[in-house]
């Protein structure tokens, strides 16, 4: 299972949540195996063969020339569709690989303007050469040379008004953009130029919308009523990228290469004939074929992923080559309904926080993929980790100690244990039948919730556990029917660490239990807060972000409305060089550890074995 969304809406952040994470939940679907052209890849139910593999021994490449024939000249993908395709429209309700820009998934048939690298934070050009900003108020993109749609006509700055205009007249992924800008418009034929609001003045979020929404073609989607395009099917997607879908059953997603892509003068031609994502009844299935060389690439979780180098000697890699092989780039979170009688009591939030064994929580939910993690809203590697201040993280924070979540309950608290061995606080208030949620079949997060049971059973509070069915589970995040809630918050985009602390802390826009919140799902509020934020999101320099960063921050750990359980990164990154090869690590990092964004480059940089 794979936990990473950057939620780009208002309206559809949880949406996001289940539509986009559902890809990588274990959804068990019979598939009796796939061909692709002359290429056939079995499963493990009753398969009907298995595509023809070099040699897997070693480290690095595959040793022989890879696969033969048609399968040799395809990319295999795994761990984004686990269900017959329903749709490949963008921003419909259950998007399809590769079309759910909210899912990290690779810009194949849609393309974005701009494409954000989590490594140093640079946006790389995409549709648009650059993003340029002449003054504060000002974002101009002038688009690429030659920029085409698949069915061969010109793709120009109108498409991107029009497709950004399309958020202002109903309810889409990046609708929210319209709260910092105040217009998007063609200013030329080949020109987008951006203004944006003096107040409220966020550049960093307006810069994350514009790396994340795919341009959709106007003289197409300006023939459906906008209130029909989030229901859109949209199974004939005409886009601007270097695929186009060649065929899409319950038994795989089958992309052909465009060889009129635009883009081939400026980013190169892909290597790949076809890109391939077969549909596997579970995740045992992808990894299984992922170990053998049969998928090539791959981002579902894969527990123990390091067994298959160092005991079976397979060429499969991560972007790290120890522990924890993945680059954080999302927290999920346990997070607290605030306005629960004991819950609103940051002592009390201290102590849980306190008592949770996190480190069992990265060795065993998380497979060792997760570095100890720190009592921060901000990740520590990577991009954001110029915020990050370590000594005020270690001076002021928490870290595993049941020691001292009894000191805090028995001498800060004057709790007193029940006869239950539950603690109850002076005026009454127990400690306990709280529970906390996550949705069933979540395997890793499922088990760190049992992890967060277990931990507070053995300091005196009482925590039990349920799992949900996801819809159950995104209704009572979004109404505040919850004790305490696993969930993450915005990853690391252009906006972050500003979005994650606005999702965790901003009470603006945010309403009572019982509405609809899309962030602060547990209603959290301090006074402090919103000034801090817009000085976050409009500060000219670093520096000045990092002061205000470094408030919000000392904020979060005074007060705690959610503990950080443990990094993920945005989407997982893996890979098997049997067949193909030169794929980035930290050790040849030309692209950063992404399928969406910059990582775009790996698509066009690896090479077939033997070439």
């Amino acid at each position: 299972m794979n936990d990473q969304q950057d939620h780009e809406s208002l309206t559809a952040e949880i949406r996001s949540a289940v539509t986009g994470w559902s890809p990588n939940r274990r959804r068990f679907l019979s598939v009796a195996g796939l061909a692709v052209g002359g290429a056939v890849i079995g499963t493990t139910a009753a398969g009907c063969g298995t595509a023809q593999t070099g040699n897997s021994g070693g480290g690095g490449g595959g040793g022989g020339g890879g696969r033969a024939g048609a399968a040799g000249e395809t990319l295999f993908v795994a761990g984004f569709q686990w269900g017959a395709p329903t749709s490949f429209n963008p921003y419909g309700a259950t998007p399809a690989f590769p079309s759910n820009p909210a899912g990290n998934q690779p810009e194949l048939i849609y393309e974005c303007l701009v494409r954000f690298n989590m490594l140093d934070g640079t946006l790389a050009p995409g549709l648009a050469k650059e993003l340029q900003q002449p003054d504060d108020d000002t974002f101009v993109l002038p688009l690429q040379d030659g920029t085409k749609w698949s069915d061969g006509s010109e793709l120009t700055a109108e498409d991107v008004a029009f497709t950004f205009d399309l958020g202002k007249q109903t309810a889409l992924t990046f609708s929210t953009v319209w709260d910092y800008v105040d217009s998007i418009e063609a200013t030329d034929p080949r020109t987008v130029t951006v203004k944006l609001k003096a107040k409220p003045y966020n550049p960093l979020f307006v810069k994350g919308i514009l790396s994340s929404t795919s341009i959709l073609p106007k003289a197409i989607w300006s023939k459906i009523s906008p209130d029909k395009i989030v229901s859109e099917p949209n199974m004939e997607p005409v886009g601007s990228g270097p695929f186009k879908l060649d065929k899409a059953d319950q038994t795989q997603v089958n992309l052909t290469r465009d060889d009129n892509y635009w883009g081939n003068a400026v980013f190169g031609k892909p290597p790949m004939a076809t890109v391939n994502h077969p549909i596997f009844k579970s995740n045992n299935d992808g990894d299984l074929k992922l170990e053998s060389g049969e998928i090539d690439a791959s981002q579902q979780f894969t527990a123990q992923i390091w067994k298959m180098w160092e005991d079976k000697k397979k060429p499969v890699g991560t972007w790290l080559k120890e522990k924890p092989y993945y680059l954080p780039g999302n927290i999920p979170l346990l997070i607290f309904n605030t306005t629960k009688k004991g819950l609103d009591n940051p002592k009390v939030r201290l102590a849980i926080a306190y008592a949770i064994n996190t480190p069992n929580i990265a060795s065993t939910a998380m497979s060792d993929y997760s570095a100890a993690v720190q009592p921060s809203l901000m990740i520590p590697e990577g991009y954001e980790s110029k915020f990050f201040d370590q000594a005020a993280a270690e001076a002021e924070g928490w870290k595993y100690n049941k020691e001292k979540a009894v000191e805090i309950l028995e001498g800060d608290l004057k709790a007193k244990k029940g006869s239950d061995g539950i603690y109850v606080l002076p005026d009454g208030t127990k400690l306990g039948g709280w529970k906390a949620s996550c949705p069933t079949g979540w395997t890793d997060w499922n088990t760190s919730l049992e992890i967060v049971s277990k931990s507070c059973a053995e300091i005196g509070i009482g925590i039990s556990t349920e799992f949900p069915q996801a819809p159950t589970w995104t209704q009572r995040i979004q109404s505040g029917d919850f004790d305490l809630i696993m969930n993450t918050y915005a990853g690391v985009s252009p906006a972050s660490p500003w979005r994650r602390f606005r999702d965790a802390m901003d009470k603006r826009g945010v309403p009572d239990i019982g509405k609809r919140a899309d962030w602060n799902f547990g209603r959290y509020e301090n006074s402090s807060v919103a000034a801090l934020l817009d000085t976050a999101a409009g500060a000219k320099t670093d520096d000045e972000a990092k002061a205000a960063y470094a408030e919000l921050d000392k904020i979060f750990r005074q007060e705690i409305p959610c503990v950080p359980l443990m990094y993920r990164p945005l989407s997982f990154y893996q890979f098997n060089q049997s067949n193909w090869e030169n794929f980035p690590t930290e050790e040849n990092p030309y692209a950063p550890p992404m399928w969406s964004g910059a990582g775009m480059t790996w698509f066009f940089k690896i090479k077939k074995v033997g070439s």
